[in-house]
């Protein structure tokens, strides 16, 4: 497993199964965004993508994309999906909150519940890797738990003034709305924010 901060151990989660966030389905909160802004291709790297269902759509919509998670159990999962739907993704082990020093930056950057994690551990690292792996005109899609949830279960949560006040150094703040993630079986799940950024600014 790659050494990263962490706030829990993901291995230990993929190795028993207790692994709420994983639909396995497509995020539709992230197609929607896609069509809305009219992207349909480009280099799109996927932070925290666990078993690949969204790097894996992400392809199969004409991404070239590179994929990231620091749990192998994970990833191991991924490759097999990918290798079963004739998929060519890169998928890295690596902590995302100490990667993509060096890389050629990326169109598009998908977050689906990595951020409210990062953030509880180590923000700046995770600020870090986003200014890596961006460029002028990256766009990046973070989805993350709402501190307007009302009910007990569900990812960390943040308040829409957190989500401002942490992301809006480098990027501008293109969209806050509210959408809810899916559980499995496509129940509705856990209220979220959906935060669509634009770097503007080389730096």
């Amino acid at each position: 497993m790659a050494t990263a901060n962490t706030d829990r151990d993901w291995n230990s989660k993929y190795e028993t199964g207790d692994t709420p966030w994983d639909s396995g389905l497509p995020s539709r909160e992230l197609f929607r965004i896609l069509e809305e802004q009219a992207v349909t291709s480009g280099r799109a790297l996927e932070l925290g993508c666990g078993t690949g269902t969204n790097a894996i759509a992400l392809t199969e919509r004409g991404f070239e994309v590179t994929a990231v998670d620091c749990s192998p159990l994970a990833l191991n999962a991924a490759r097999q999906k990918s290798a079963c739907a004739g998929i060519n993704v890169e998928w890295i082990e690596a902590d995302v909150q100490n990667f993509g020093e060096g890389m050629k930056p990326f169109d598009l950057v998908f977050d689906r519940g990595c951020y409210h994690c990062c953030r509880r551990v180590d923000l700046s690292g995770y600020l870090k890797t986003l200014r890596n792996v961006t460029q002028v005109g990256s766009r990046v899609l973070i989805l993350a738990g709402n501190a307007n949830e009302q009910s007990e279960y569900g990812p960390p949560r943040v308040t829409e003034a957190e989500l401002r006040n942490e992301l809006s150094g480098l990027f501008d703040i293109q969209q806050i709305r509210e959408f809810r993630f899916q559980d499995p079986g496509g129940v509705e799940g856990p209220l979220g924010w959906s935060t669509l950024l634009f770097r503007a600014e080389a730096g």
